[in-house]
């Protein structure tokens, strides 16, 4: 009888993890494989995970953390450096979604990851995506309390949160493929017409590069 999973795996385990799957891909390895992979013993490996799907919801869930994080902070500092808040947003959603972007599309795998990625893991992805949500409209809030933005009437901040980051993902998702190279500019267009959308009608667009 096998042992339930003791908690999740640690930072190294998560990581060894990661670069697993970029190596081998989704369907090929087995829980053997990954924990040779890894250099730890398969009961080690089980004493985490269930199974291979398992596995791999933790890393994204563990990412996901990751670059939410690191995106808020990537947005913050734009701020205090001068920058508008189109930038701003740019920085935020490129370090939360670009990123990403660009470390799958190191791996041969890429197409068969994000595709398990959706098929496997779509409660983790939409309770990331939430949690993002709340964080980028807190963040929104704060900035039309302090006079940094002005929303057009009927316009929530956790609606203009919903659709900067649906954007960004479309553009992520866009067929055909962009350049990971092109998304921060692709990020600027697209964002630049959300908030021509969403602003009240008499805040300077100048500081939006809009």
């Amino acid at each position: 009888m096998r042992i339930p999973p003791q908690g999740p795996p640690g930072d190294h385990l998560l990581h060894s993890l990661r670069q697993a799957f970029f190596d081998f891909g989704y369907e090929t390895p087995t829980m053997v494989d990954l924990a040779k992979a890894c250099g730890v013993t398969r009961r080690t490996l089980y004493n985490h995970c269930v199974n291979k799907t398992d596995a791999f919801r933790a890393i994204l869930r563990w990412r996901h953390g990751i670059e939410i994080a690191a995106g808020m902070d990537a947005g913050r500092h734009a701020l205090a450096a001068g920058c508008s808040v189109l930038d701003a947003a740019v920085a935020i959603m490129d370090t939360r979604y670009g990123e990403a972007r660009r470390d799958l599309g190191q791996s041969a795998h890429a197409v068969e990851i994000n595709y398990a990625a959706f098929r496997y893991c779509r409660e983790v992805m939409i309770a990331s995506a939430v949690d993002f949500q709340t964080r980028l409209a807190d963040w929104l809030a704060e900035l039309a309390a302090d006079g940094q933005l002005r929303l057009r009437e009927g316009v929530t901040a956790l609606e203009l949160a919903q659709l900067l980051a649906d954007g960004a993902r479309g553009v992520n998702q866009s067929l055909p493929p962009l350049p990971a190279a092109g998304l921060p500019a692709r990020y600027r267009r697209m964002f630049a017409a959300i908030l021509h959308g969403c602003l009240a009608p008499e805040e300077n667009q100048s500081r939006f590069g809009g």
